[in-house]
């Protein structure tokens, strides 16, 4: 199945979609818990409706998994090449914000104080059941689906700001694009090779020009392990979002930006369009518009450190 979240005449419903329409569920059938006799409603045309990010998330966990970015990025944002040898120990992440998800055509504005905005095209599994301490095997079950996830990223910002030793965090802060819709793991069950990855083509585009193309079995982890590791010692409920990082060869503009030691292409600016495509879920297509400005913040405070 793939599953919508729309808006249409002024209501927000959940649906199905099947050949250029959605058919939308009954009121209270979410994208997380379709009962099984539900009845979809009558086909309205995709080229009615607004679609919005698939699910809410109950939390959203960036993971980092395609070497190539790493090493392209760390080399754009921090001035170094390599792979720090703790990135091969275990799947790092970072918790993302909940709260700004958008949806596959949305507009998308430069984060306040931001003049270096970068996209990132990654996919992202939905948990759609409860489960703590998984194993690889386990976790499978627990994936509800896949979706297209557009990490937007300010890199300015964020590699200021990581040199505080945490991060990224305004850096990643003002926009997420979740969608198309959210196409659920047996879809793409044809997809998977022999050591367990969704072997899915990649493809970004800027104003039409193809950036970037990569395979998502390029991960270093599969997603069953990105839910293990993500459980171990506490516990990923329904609508938790995993994302796999950003893929390489072009993924985003910071790695090409460190490949070729300078801004080439050059950070997005407002009326540039982005489209990210995965093959077996869809295309996600999102135009830069302009922010706002940031409101003034005073420096932090030198104290004398005087006791009591």
């Amino acid at each position: 199945m793939r599953i919508a979240t729309f808006t249409h005449q002024g209501r927000t419903r959940s649906g199905l979609v099947e050949d250029g329409a959605v058919r939308p569920l009954p009121e209270n059938a979410g994208p997380l818990g379709i009962p099984g006799d539900a009845r979809a409603g009558e086909p309205i045309p995709l080229s009615e409706v607004r679609l919005l990010a698939p699910i809410r998330p109950a939390s959203v966990r960036d993971f980092v998994t395609f070497e190539e970015h790493v090493e392209g990025v760390r080399r754009s944002v921090e001035g170094r090449g390599g792979v720090p040898d703790a990135w091969y120990d275990a799947p790092a992440f970072y918790f993302t914000n909940p709260h700004a998800m958008i949806g596959a055509h949305d507009d998308v504005p430069i984060p306040p104080g931001c003049h270096a905005f970068d996209f990132e095209l990654e996919v992202a599994a939905v948990i759609g059941e409860e489960g703590a301490d998984l194993t690889p095997e386990q976790a499978r079950d627990h994936i509800l689906g896949y979706t297209i996830f557009n990490d937007w990223s300010a890199r300015d910002l964020q590699s200021r700001e990581m040199q505080v030793g945490l991060g990224p965090a305004k850096g990643k802060d003002t926009a997420t694009t979740l969608g198309p819709w959210l196409v659920t793991a047996d879809e793409l069950e044809p997809y998977r090779d022999a050591d367990g990855f969704l072997r899915l083509a990649l493809s970004a585009r800027v104003n039409g020009t193809e950036l970037g193309r990569d395979l998502l079995s390029n991960m270093s982890w599969t997603f069953e392990e990105l839910v293990a590791y993500a459980s171990r010692g506490t516990r990923v409920r329904p609508g938790d979002v995993l994302a796999s990082g950003t893929c390489g060869n072009g993924g985003c503009l910071a790695e090409l930006w460190g490949l070729h030691g300078k801004q080439d292409p050059p950070p997005l600016r407002p009326g540039d369009v982005v489209e990210l495509t995965v093959e077996g879920i869809g295309t996600i297509r999102n135009t830069v518009v302009e922010g706002t400005a940031p409101l003034p913040l005073p420096r932090a405070r030198r104290r004398s450190r005087s006791r009591p």
